[in-house]
Order: structure tokens, then C-alpha cells, then sequence
């Protein structure tokens, strides 16, 4: 009881708010982590776990039953669900994956502007903990569960500034990761026809060309972006 007791009081005890030289600082390393090739080939995974986790939970809540998730080493990843192959369940499903992440990006940026960096770590624990059970491949669990120990071990034995720092490092990864992942998706889809993406699937289930799926992706990731920079204070609109 002693210990639960410690994680409810620091999930729900309020930090103060970065300096703002510390927090342009935490922005530019999270640019860096997305622009800089070597670095965002292994962060990205972060990404693909968001997106599929984001999957699964649209398709629990469209009435489709979870299958499993699968999580790769190339980044990629699959989300199995049954249920009828069109029609609005399996719609929303598709479109879930893509915004996943900078929606995720924008609930953090809610809680960092609250001041509640430990609940979102816990938040995030607790999210990374239900998709585990859902994993259906090793690389997925290690994927997963490697995730899951870096975010437990700041959240535990940090400083508050050090869980401050890591907690606005995630939610702006988030929400620029989300970014890169749609324009990766275009250009791919642009060097590959008959894809087989979420925008391509998303066409065929409705006879909208891929293009505006994407735009939609990219128009709520850019929403989102300039949700959470307002609410962290970053801009003025």
C-alpha cells in the first residue's frame, strides 16, 4: 500500500515548469531524434508502437474484436482485427494508426501544461502495460517492454527536472514523429503503386483517392502540433 500510495502522490503532485532555455533545448534534441537518419531509425519504433496501439483501440472501441498486434524490426508493424472487412468500423480502424501518435502527443502536451509530468509517464506505463498482452511476436515484446523500462526508470529514480525534461522529449517526439511518419508514407507511396498502406486501404474502402487520406493524416498532426505549442506555452495564437 506504501508504494501505490508513493506513485498516486507523485502522479498527482504538480511540478513546476521548465526554464524556457531548458524547454527550447528538450524541442530542438526532439527535432534532431526525427531529423537525424540513425537516430530516428531506432526511435521510430516508439512511433509504430503508438500507431498500432492506436489501431487496437479504435478497433475494440468500433466493435471489431483485437486479434493481435505485431511489431518488426523494420519499423513496420500489423494489427489484426475481425469483423466486417468495410463499412465505418473498419474505417475508423484504418484511420486511427497515422493521427495516433500526435493525438497521444496532445493529451501529453494537456498534462505537461498542467504540470503533471510524472501522471503522464505512469499514463504512458500504463498504456505500454495493456498493449503488451496484445503482442503476438518476440520483437514486439522487446520492442515493448524495452520502451516500457526506460519510461519506468525515469519516472521512478529521475530528478523532477530530469522527468520534466523526458517527459516534454516525448511529448514533442511525438507529435513531430507523427509528422515525418505521413510524409514517409507519401513518398513511398509515390515510388510504389498498388500500396497497401492505411491511406491506399483507406481508398479502396471508400473510392478517395489515397492522397486525401494523407492530407487528413497531416491535417490532424498539424492541429495537433499547434494545440500543444499553445498549450505549452511555446506560442501566442
Amino acid at each position: 500500500m506504501d508504494v501505490l500510495l508513493d506513485i498516486w502522490l507523485r502522479m498527482t503532485t504538480p511540478h513546476a515548469a521548465l526554464e524556457p532555455l531548458t524547454a527550447w533545448l528538450t524541442l530542438a534534441a526532439a527535432t534532431v531524434i526525427v531529423l537525424f537518419p540513425p537516430v530516428w531509425r531506432l526511435a521510430r519504433h516508439a512511433i509504430t508502437i503508438v500507431h498500432e496501439g492506436g489501431h487496437g483501440v479504435v478497433a475494440v472501441l468500433c466493435g471489431r474484436r483485437l486479434g493481435g498486434i505485431r511489431l518488426h524490426s523494420d519499423t513496420s508493424g500489423l494489427t489484426v482485427s475481425r469483423g466486417r472487412p468495410s463499412g465505418p468500423g473498419m474505417i475508423f480502424t484504418l484511420l486511427a494508426g497515422y493521427p495516433a501518435a500526435a493525438l497521444l502527443g496532445l493529451g501529453a502536451a494537456w498534462l505537461l501544461s498542467q504540470g503533471y509530468d510524472v501522471g503522464l509517464l505512469w499514463a504512458l506505463l500504463a498504456a505500454l502495460a495493456l498493449l503488451l498482452v496484445q503482442i503476438r511476436n518476440w520483437f514486439g515484446l522487446w520492442s515493448v517492454a524495452v520502451t516500457g523500462a526506460i519510461v519506468f526508470l525515469v519516472s521512478w529514480f529521475g530528478s523532477p527536472e530530469v522527468q520534466g525534461v523526458f517527459a516534454l522529449l516525448v511529448t514533442a517526439f511525438l507529435l513531430f514523429g507523427a509528422l515525418r511518419t505521413s510524409l514517409e508514407l507519401q513518398q513511398s507511396r509515390s515510388r510504389r503503386a498498388g500500396s497497401s498502406s492505411d491511406a491506399d486501404q483507406l481508398a479502396r474502402l471508400t473510392h478517395i483517392p489515397g492522397i486525401f487520406w494523407v492530407g487528413v493524416f497531416l491535417a490532424v498532426q498539424v492541429i495537433c502540433v499547434a494545440l500543444s505549442a499553445r498549450l505549452l506555452g511555446f506560442v501566442q495564437i
